[in-house]
């Protein structure tokens, strides 16, 4: 039986650092990303193998929990691995190290496997089974994302703006991480000196593409942490598109 596990190692680049020299939010999330797929396709899960059967996968819910933040050259592993289903939810694990074996941070995701001619949700796969068939949700190292509420109305709301070639991927449709890069986009340069994220968590509600207007809702939770609820809209009939919740503290996670 092939492993279960699946490990591979990113060095950080200046790129994707942030004006404090860490490693930024979303950069994380498209390691995150990454590595699910080059598990995914090595399993026999792939985007490809999908296709074959008209199907294809769709990331509808993230969520990470950052201990220690890398900097700029730093190398670490990052470990994913199948946990099984949940209903149609497809489970999958992360675990964040420096190559002394530090722990930097720990992340789910929930996917979903949708019919490209219906847009359906396909129950998974019976080869997923075989993957921690023992696993369930209460042998996850951390909690799965679960629904988050939207920004309040009450907000602030960003100008509009659209959805740019280089926000688009292969499927046509905006990257998963690029709204996560947008929500990034709007705290000022004093908010991301001062403070750092402690963890992220992303509902993915329905797709963009190129040139379509977006604007960004966003509120402060009522929490002593500094928690932030994002939602992002598409302007033509107030469509919303995914809801992102970031929690950030005072000072360096280190």
């Amino acid at each position: 039986m092939e492993s279960q596990f699946f490990d591979k190692e990113y060095r950080v680049h200046v790129y994707e650092t942030g004006p404090d020299g860490k490693l930024n939010l979303f950069s994380l999330f498209n390691y995150l990303q990454d590595i699910a797929s080059d598990h995914a396709v090595f399993l026999g899960f792939g985007r490809d193998d999908l296709m074959r059967d008209n199907r294809f996968w769709v990331l509808s819910r993230m969520y990470a929990e950052v201990k220690e933040w890398p900097v700029w050259e730093d190398k670490i592993i990052v470990r994913t691995w199948p946990n099984g289903t949940d209903k149609l939810f497809a489970l999958r694990n992360y675990e964040v190290r420096f190559p002394d074996g530090r722990h930097i941070a720990s992340g789910t995701s929930s996917w979903l496997i949708l019919d490209q001619t219906t847009r359906r949700v396909q129950r998974p796969d019976t080869v997923l089974a075989r993957f921690q068939p023992n696993l369930n949700l209460t042998d996850s190292p951390l909690r799965y994302a679960t629904k988050i509420d939207a920004a309040a109305e009450t907000g602030n709301e960003t100008l509009p703006f659209r959805v740019r070639v280089s926000d688009i991927d292969v499927n046509l449709h905006t990257n998963n991480v690029q709204y996560l890069k947008w929500a990034c986009d709007t705290y000022g340069i004093e908010f991301v000196m001062k403070n750092i994220p402690k963890s992220a968590e992303i509902n993915y509600l329905a797709e963009s593409v190129f040139d379509e207007e977006i604007t960004i809702q966003t509120s402060v939770g009522e929490e002593k942490c500094l928690f932030y609820n994002h939602s992002v809209f598409r302007t033509d009939g107030r469509k919303e598109l995914c809801r992102i919740r970031i929690e950030w503290i005072e000072g360096n996670v280190n």
